[in-house]
């Protein structure tokens, strides 16, 4: 994408974006912009703003939302500068392997009771948020898979987010960036405490969860063209980290012209950090890979004490199990529509 690649220098591989599986990154530096590089560095702290719920104290009310929006922001900068100035006075010898083994960027030329101050400042201090897609439902009734309006004001909403970090930037010399938040634990936490509040409203509080981010609702029936479409200008605009998925309903292996035309369109749309999903289901009998219903299509065997392997991403990860997920995000995976339904 145009945003990343501005940062490559060819021949400098710690140059070339690197995103954790949940979606971090970290690569401007307006500390130093002549360490504007990707090892040795990392994300200090990020708070996330419940959108949904500056939405719905403030429905049908565009400009005060933004009134209201702007001083959760300086909250929230205020915040991140208490926590950095918490971390920033640590001493090498607090952090043994990051600091006293040279793992950080310049942190191998302090001593073990230096502070760390002045190397944390390489770090990223980062503002992300939640449900945008809830949020503009409660200010104009429709989100931004819906309504053109709404994804205008979706994009005014992140742009002005933004606009803020770059400010707070410049103001403090420290790297604040957007992040869309993956919410693994406050995608439910949120919607439970606002559903108290507001009670359940329809395409707002009346799921377990929050939508993720900027993300059109997993809900919501869309092609994976359009999906991709809407959701990649909040990519150059989220700069701490992004994600856009679509969901398969088979194995892309079966058809890899479609498999490649997804990927075509996330790369010509300006997305950053993209994903595919498919089912990805496993005989540990006989080895068979692929899709599995209830039988294996290779042995024929039924699921019994021996059970199917079955992999798939929750928020970034890869996971063979739900088992261990909060009941928000099973509650997520259980609603997802396909966006390519049919094809593979």
């Amino acid at each position: 994408a145009p945003y990343n690649l501005k940062y490559y220098k060819p021949g400098h591989p710690e140059t070339e974006i690197a995103y954790m599986g949940c979606r971090t990154r970290v690569i401007g530096n307006v500390y130093d912009p002549s360490r504007e590089i990707v090892n040795g560095r990392g994300n200090l702290s990020f708070t996330s703003v419940n959108l949904p719920r500056l939405g719905l104290k403030h429905r049908q009310d565009v400009d005060g939302f933004f009134e209201e929006l702007d001083k959760i922001i300086d909250l929230v900068i205020d915040q991140l500068l208490d926590r950095f100035e918490i971390q920033a006075r640590k001493k090498v010898k607090n952090f043994p392997f990051l600091m006293g083994q040279g793992v950080w960027v310049d942190s191998e030329k302090l001593g073990p009771e230096d502070e760390v101050r002045e190397v944390l400042k390489h770090g990223t201090l980062s503002m992300g948020f939640i449900g945008l897609a809830e949020c503009l439902k409660a200010l104009i009734g429709k989100h931004h898979g819906e309504s053109e309006e709404a994804q205008k004001l979706g994009l005014r909403i992140i742009g002005h987010m933004r606009k803020r970090m770059d400010e707070a930037s410049k103001d403090h010399q420290l790297n604040f960036s957007l992040f869309a938040t993956p919410a693994e634990g406050l995608s439910g936490r949120f919607v439970e405490m606002d559903r108290k509040i507001y009670g359940s409203i329809p395409g707002i509080t009346d799921r377990e969860y929050y939508t993720n981010s900027f993300h059109i609702p997993v809900y919501y029936e869309i092609s994976a063209f359009d999906k991709i479409r809407l959701e990649a200008p909040y990519h150059e605009l989220t700069n701490a980290g992004h994600i856009t998925y679509v969901e398969l309903d088979g194995d892309p292996l079966k058809n890899l012209p479609a498999f490649e035309k997804i990927i075509r369109a996330m790369k010509e749309t300006g997305v950053g950090y993209g994903s595919i999903n498919h089912p990805v289901d496993r005989d540990p009998v006989c080895g068979f890979t692929g899709i599995i219903n209830d039988t294996c299509p290779s042995c024929g065997r039924k699921e019994g004490d021996v059970k199917f392997e079955r992999i798939r991403r929750i928020t970034g990860y890869l996971v063979g199990t739900l088992d261990n997920f909060n009941d928000a995000k099973k509650a997520e995976v259980r609603d997802r529509v396909k966006h390519f339904a049919g094809s593979f």
